[in-house]
């Protein structure tokens, strides 16, 4: 939903030499600046994505899981266990990196909270920021609007989709869509916040202010 239009973006745009992607499924895409590093366990870091990440510059981390959708455990290691380890290998490499995370709203850093999405997003937060210092920047949105149509994964998100227009009418603080989500991530690259943590309206005043 996001990470499919970042994707796009960093094709697109002259200030990007060449776009590492790497999940476990290809993303379909075929491109001159494009590298497709492929595994069936997203932990299994091949040699190739290790030889390429000494050029990496930004990672920009945009896996995600519903909550609810998966148990406990594959939630945490999606969550917390995937980005943390990516990150170590690459910082290992490149300690001039930069990270930024498609994280949420309501992610909480003294890993305290009681909602299993909090907590873990919280520690993922936590792990990346003693790495990278200023350079890691984790994104918070609200409720994600997808702009292409799909079939919803639960109950709430047709209710939340129904309810865009009037969330997004109520405060910035509430909504984004895909597409604003997404510009903002690839836009971390090119002109870095000055902000580490960017809540929902601070994303979307990012993606304004370089529309300037």
């Amino acid at each position: 939903m996001v990470g499919s239009h970042v994707l796009s973006l960093a094709l697109a745009s002259d200030d990007i030499e060449t776009v590492v992607v790497y999940g476990r499924r290809t993303c379909g895409r075929s491109d001159k600046k494009l590298v497709e590093v492929l595994s069936k366990d997203f932990l299994e870091f091949r040699e190739e994505l290790k030889s390429l990440l000494p050029s990496v510059d930004h990672i920009l981390f945009c896996v995600g899981v519903y909550t609810g959708a998966v148990k406990r455990e594959p939630f945490r290691k999606i969550t917390v266990d995937m980005p943390v380890a990516l990150a170590n290998l690459h910082y290992e490499v490149n300690p001039q990196g930069k990270f930024s995370l498609l994280s949420g709203q309501g992610a909480d850093r003294t890993e305290r909270s009681r909602m299993m999405f909090a907590t873990d997003k919280g520690a993922a937060e936590n792990a990346l920021n003693t790495m990278y210092g200023d350079s890691f920047y984790t994104f918070r949105p609200g409720y994600i609007y997808p702009v292409e149509k799909r079939k919803e994964p639960n109950f709430s998100y047709r209710l939340s989709r129904k309810l865009y227009p009037l969330l997004k009418y109520l405060s910035p603080k509430f909504s984004i869509t895909s597409h604003e989500l997404a510009e903002g991530l690839f836009k971390s690259v090119i002109n870095q916040p000055t902000l580490n943590i960017l809540e929902n309206q601070d994303i979307l005043s990012f993606v304004n202010s370089t529309h300037k």
